[in-house]
């Protein structure tokens, strides 16, 4: 794996990133995933292959398989405790380093980016919005925390590893092709694991 260009990359590849493993394992989480994916891809047609950027142990991964079996899956994941996880998944092709570091080499139907984007040092947003344009062929799936303007958050007691912004709407403006074809927002209060979080599918 290469070196790492931000500090977020280093906080995510090490223990932090092997805690947050833990913190999200529990079985009920499998079944909120597997409702969400059913919600956001209700308007995306034709998808038979997807990479996911910041795959984690591959949780959003294994409750998109559930809804369709036969799609190809892919992964991008910086932390090597993930990835171990990750190897569990069958026939998933696994890519270990920084979404930054990632160069695409072939397009996938669908990229799909899901708390991740609220981790990262927002200097390499449009970098990361670059990658995700060329990695999809048709669809970019984005779920975030969501803010009109860009904020920094405290994240566990921690400053600069959580910011909020409208990450969807900086990818409308920067890609004119793309269109917006469903958004939706799930609420805590529904379900504990959907973490106010809002979503956009867009559409090249």
């Amino acid at each position: 794996m290469s070196e790492f260009l931000t500090e977020q990359e280093a906080f995510w590849a090490g223990e932090f990133g092997d805690e947050y493993i833990s913190r999200n394992a529990a079985a009920d989480l499998q079944k909120s995933n597997r409702i969400f994916f059913q919600e956001v891809f209700r308007k995306a047609e034709g998808i038979s292959s997807l990479i996911e950027f910041g795959a984690n142990s591959g949780l959003n991964l294994l409750a998109i398989k559930e809804i369709n079996p036969a799609i190809e899956l892919s992964a991008i994941e910086i932390n090597a405790q993930a990835v171990s996880e990750l190897k569990k998944i069958k026939d998933l092709k696994i890519y270990h380093d920084s979404i930054l570091n990632f160069k695409p080499d072939y397009p996938r139907n669908l990229s799909l980016i899901k708390g991740v984007l609220i981790h990262l040092n927002p200097a390499v947003l449009n970098q990361t919005y670059d990658l995700l344009y060329a990695a999809s062929d048709k669809y970019i799936v984005i779920a975030e925390y969501y803010n009109p303007t860009p904020t920094a958050v405290d994240y566990r007691g921690h400053q600069d590893r959580l910011f909020k912004r409208d990450f969807a709407g900086e990818m409308l403006d920067r890609f004119p092709d793309l269109k917006l074809v469903d958004y939706g927002f799930k609420y805590h209060r529904e379900n504990k694991y959907f973490d106010d979080l809002n979503w956009f599918l867009l559409r090249k």
